[in-house]
This record gives structure tokens, C-alpha cells and sequence, in this order.
């Protein structure tokens, strides 16, 4: 009897929107995470995409716990000869606090080509408002 492997268009693709206020940063990414790669499906398989999309708002709330917003760095190197940038968890949460969840909700996907796709279904927002009304997503509570 041979394994079935779900095809790329059998897979429904579903639409959630995620509110992160009062959430902690950690908990919530690596539920994300799962939703992303498809866990949370009975036709998940570790080497396909069958994840849905994710859509995040109010990233500007999100908790961090601890003493993570003055200790927690994030890094980044410009190319150039000196370029590395450090900034604290608190200044990234001030300037682009969209980034630092997109950021934690990588770093929980695979580091391969796969887990580029996964992370292309996700969309982070400041704010309340988002720009996938169309999409109909479905609000889930963590």
C-alpha cells in the first residue's frame, strides 16, 4: 500500500487573524509557528507546505517578560566593513515592533527554503487594522 502525499492544490488554505495584546511574545510565536507549517492539520507533512496564513495585529502590545526589553539585543550586519547594528528589545518595540514578531516567529520555522514559504504566509501589523478584510481571516484566541 503506498504513503498519500497531498498534492499543493488539495491542501485548503485557511485565513486567521491573531490579536497580540497582552500577549507574550515567545508563547504566542511559536503557536503561530505551528499554524504556519501546518501542525495543527491531519494531512501535515514535514516536507510540504500546508500551513495556512497568518494575519497579527496590535504587535505594538505584545508582553515580553522578564527583563528581556533591556537585555533581549537584536542584530543585524549592513555588508559593510563595522556594520554591525544592535538595538534592544525596546527600541525595536518602539520603532518597528512589527519586525520583532516576525522576527521570533522565524527563528521557530526551519531554516531551509520551506521555511521562507511558511514565513511568506504571515503578516504583522502595528496597529488594529489590517489590509485582509477580503480574506475573511478567522479570529483565534491563544
Amino acid at each position: 500500500m503506498s504513503t498519500y502525499f497531498p498534492s499543493a492544490g488539495e491542501v485548503p488554505r485557511r485565513w486567521y487573524l491573531i490579536d497580540a495584546e497582552g500577549q507574550v511574545l515567545g508563547r504566542m510565536a511559536s503557536r503561530v509557528a505551528r499554524i504556519l507549517m501546518g501542525k495543527h492539520k491531519p494531512q501535515y507533512t514535514p516536507f510540504l507546505d500546508t500551513g495556512d496564513h497568518v494575519v497579527i495585529v496590535n504587535a505594538a502590545k505584545v508582553r515580553l517578560t522578564g527583563q528581556k526589553l533591556d537585555k533581549k539585543i537584536y542584530r543585524h550586519h549592513t555588508g559593510y566593513p563595522g556594520g554591525l547594528v544592535e538595538r534592544s528589545a525596546r527600541h525595536m518595540k518602539t520603532v518597528r515592533p512589527a519586525r520583532m514578531v516576525e522576527h521570533a516567529v522565524a527563528g521557530m520555522l526551519p531554516k531551509t527554503k520551506l521555511g521562507k514559504a511558511m514565513a511568506r504566509k504571515l503578516r504583522v501589523y502595528a496597529g488594529p487594522q489590517h489590509k485582509q478584510q477580503a480574506q475573511k481571516p478567522e479570529t483565534v484566541r491563544l
